[in-house]
Formats: structure tokens, C-alpha cells, sequence
């Protein structure tokens, strides 16, 4: 294929069918599909095991391209509950009559034709076609040559569903995924009206610097949990344990603990044990480093400057002793990627000067940042947490996927 300027031109007419779908119809298609994705389950996980095949075991990007029955289901569940939630379209913002006696209504109306840049996640595949067409949009998804045979598949699924409704395959379109189109869509003010990229630092740096459409950035996770001096220390550990090893290769993974001098001695051995059993690598600063090196914890770094900052994607995190809550909160200022960040604490001062003070888009207090998930906020789903501060901000899932119109009705007036 020489370009992909053709299926970029058909997604936006097909965009048209989208929007003349009733709220009903909408709802119902992934309803459809829904049942479809549940019958053919075996088919899915034939096709996702082809590119597990083709995946090192040791990448930790492998358990994000897995598709197994337990994901098919929730990915089944997921379609019904993004069906059942509230038309984002349509929505009066503003409904006044101006002086001139003209007639002024704000609405919520579709973007058009989303564009969505992702690597292995192949369930994102599902959540974005819901997502834009619950949302009376059309897509356009550029994935990752790693999940290739899971995507044509989940993709083939849900032009039978837009078949049955009469909608053109169009509005669900997968282009190849050789990196030499990227260019090519992120230059197509004509068709595409806006690009989220979700995958790494370098994907979403990239689309920034290069996309002359209009982009929502999904940025990466480094996320911080700081135990602060009054903290449980035993509930803090539960926290810190589930943060960073029930889903490592998440965006809203631990990748650095931050703990009071206070405390550090005490708290830091509580680690040790579900640590040693997820085989947990410390990257820890001196302080850390000598208190973790006494508790005999096998899995131990001198962290370098770098380790601060990083977002690991794996059973890897940094540690850092601090001097109280300012000195964490400077910590996370310089550091964070504005994404999610946990205290752990009793002193209501402490908490809620964190929750006011802390810039990211999620702020916890006494809880794992990995709640943070689209649908966990019972938004359905999710295309991405967006990190940046414009349209959207925490997880980008239905009611963000519109813009605003001006409806104007008038009885002849004109203006001079």
C-alpha cells in the first residue's frame, strides 16, 4: 500500500452513517457486538496466541498483548456497559435568547473521525471502536505490528456488527502497521480531526513534535505513593505491594516510593516479604539502601539519578527517604508525569494539603493508584489517561469524545 490517504477519505464518509444512528441503534450495536466477542472467544485467543508466539517471554509488554477467556469477558462486559451509559451527544451546554432576540443553544456533538496510535494492547481495539461509536464518531487505529493477528480479527468482528446495522466497515478503520504511515495520518487535517497516541514515552513524544492534527496526549506513568510519618504502616505496605506488582506493565503502576525518615526504618522491612515473592528490584537511595540492606532484601540497587523519574513497566521500583511533606511534595513536583500519586496518612492536614498541592490528573489518599482506569471510574472505558490539562484530564473515556456547536435560530435578523 503506497498510502493510506484512501481509507483515512472513506472514514470520514462513513463517519456521516455514525451520526445518523439513533441513540438505540448505538447502544445495540455493541450490544451485538458484545455476544459476538463472547462466540468467538476460541477464535481470539487462536489468533492472540500468533503474536504471543512471536513475543520474547521476557518482555514485559507481553502480559498487555495477552488475551485470555477472563479478558474476553470483561471486554464482553465492558461493550455492555459502555452500551448502557448516557448519550454524550446532544447534551444542552448553554440555552439563552441574546438581546437581539436571537435564539442560542450550546450542544454536545461528535469530534468526527478519532485517530488512535497504540502498541500492544489489543483490547484497546475494543475500547476505542466503543468508545467513538457509542459517542456517534468514527475511528481510525493504527496498532502495533505485535498485536497484527489479534487486531484484524477483533476488527473483523466489529465490521460484521456495523454490517448488520448498516454502517460501513469504514467506521472502524484499521491501517497497516508499518511505522512509514504514521507521517501520513498525522498530517491529515482533512479527515482526521484528532490523534491520541497510548503507548510509550517515545510514541507520545513523537505524535506531539510530528502531528499537525490536533493531539490528546495519554502520557506516560510515573507514578509516586508517599508514607507519610502518621501513616498505617501496614495498610501503607498492602498499598504499595498492590501498586506495584498487581499489574507492572499498567501506566498507573508504583515506580517510586517515597518514605518519611520517620518511619523508613520501620516501614521499609515491611516490603521485604511480598517483595522477595514478586521478586521485586529496589532501586533505592543510600538511606533506603542501608536500612533494606540490613532487613537482608536480596533484590537491591544503588538507584542512580535516572531510576528517579522512570517509569519501569515491570517488578522494578525506586526509593527514596525524605525529609516530611514538603520535601515529598518537591520530590513528586520534579519527577512526576502528572499522572496518579498516593499518600499515605492519618493527619487530615497532610492529606489534604497533598490532594490540593499534587498536579497530576489522580490524587489518592490511603488507596493504590492503579484504580485509576476508565472503567473502574465507571466510565465504560477508556481510550487513555490524559496528563495534560486541555479537553480532557484522568482517564479519556465517552464524555469526552464530543465537542460544542452553536445552535443559532433567528426571525430575519441581520447585523450591520
Amino acid at each position: 500500500m503506497e498510502s493510506i490517504v484512501p481509507q483515512l477519505k472513506e472514514a470520514r464518509e462513513a463517519s456521516a452513517a455514525v451520526r445518523r444512528l439513533t441513540d438505540r441503534q448505538r447502544a445495540d450495536l455493541l450490544i451485538n457486538l458484545s455476544a459476538r466477542v463472547l462466540a468467538n472467544a476460541e477464535n481470539i485467543i487462536a489468533e492472540n496466541r500468533k503474536d504471543l508466539d512471536l513475543m520474547d517471554d521476557a518482555d514485559p509488554k507481553k502480559d498487555r498483548l495477552l488475551l485470555n477467556q477472563k479478558r474476553i469477558n470483561e471486554l464482553a462486559q465492558s461493550l455492555i456497559e459502555v452500551a448502557e451509559l448516557p448519550d454524550p451527544t446532544g447534551e444542552v451546554f448553554v440555552e439563552k435568547t441574546i438581546q437581539q432576540g436571537l435564539s442560542l443553544k450550546k450542544i454536545a456533538v461528535p469530534l468526527g473521525v478519532v485517530g488512535v496510535i497504540y502498541e500492544s494492547r489489543p483490547n484497546v481495539t475494543i475500547d476505542v471502536a466503543s468508545l467513538c461509536l457509542r459517542s456517534a464518531n468514527a475511528c481510525v487505529l493504527k496498532g502495533g505490528k505485535e498485536a497484527q493477528h489479534s487486531n484484524n480479527y477483533l476488527v473483523s468482528l466489529i465490521h460484521e456488527s456495523l454490517a448488520e446495522f448498516g454502517v460501513p466497515a469504514a467506521a472502524v478503520t484499521l491501517l497497516p502497521t508499518g511505522r512509514e504511515f504514521v507521517g501520513e495520518l498525522l498530517t491529515a487535517i482533512q479527515y482526521v480531526d484528532i490523534i491520541i497516541p497510548r503507548g510509550s514515552e517515545g510514541l507520545i513524544k513523537f505524535v506531539r513534535q510530528n502531528s499537525l492534527v490536533p493531539t490528546i496526549e495519554t502520557g506516560a506513568g510515573v507514578c509516586h505513593t508517599y508514607v507519610e510519618k502518621t501513616g498505617d504502616l501496614d495498610k501503607g505496605a498492602q498499598i504499595v505491594v498492590n501498586a506495584k506488582v498487581s499489574k507492572p506493565a499498567a501506566c498507573n503502576a508504583l515506580d517510586t516510593v517515597l518514605v518519611d525518615r520517620a518511619v523508613a526504618g520501620e516501614f521499609l522491612p515491611k516490603l521485604r516479604e511480598d517483595f522477595i515473592k514478586w521478586n521485586v528490584e529496589v532501586f533505592a537511595d543510600e538511606e533506603s539502601y542501608d536500612i533494606l540492606q540490613k532487613a537482608d532484601y536480596p533484590y537491591l540497587q544503588h538507584a542512580t539519578e535516572d531510576d528517579f523519574g522512570k517509569e519501569f513497566l515491570d517488578f522494578k521500583c525506586s526509593v527514596k527517604v525524605v525529609d516530611g511533606l514538603d520535601d515529598a511534595l518537591k520530590q513528586i513536583e520534579n519527577y512526576s508525569s502528572r499522572h496518579s500519586e498516593a499518600i499515605i496518612s492519618t493527619n487530615e492536614e497532610a492529606i489534604e494539603t497533598f490532594l490540593k498541592e499534587v498536579d497530576a490528573a489522580s490524587v489518592y489518599a490511603n488507596a493504590s493508584t492503579r484504580f485509576t482506569d476508565g472503567g473502574v471510574f465507571a466510565l465504560g472505558a477508556e481510550i487513555g489517561i490524559s496528563t495534560q490539562k486541555l479537553h480532557a484530564r484522568g482517564p479519556f473515556a465517552l464524555e469526552k469524545l464530543v465537542t460544542e456547536k452553536w445552535i443559532v435560530k433567528g426571525d430575519g435578523q441581520v447585523r450591520w
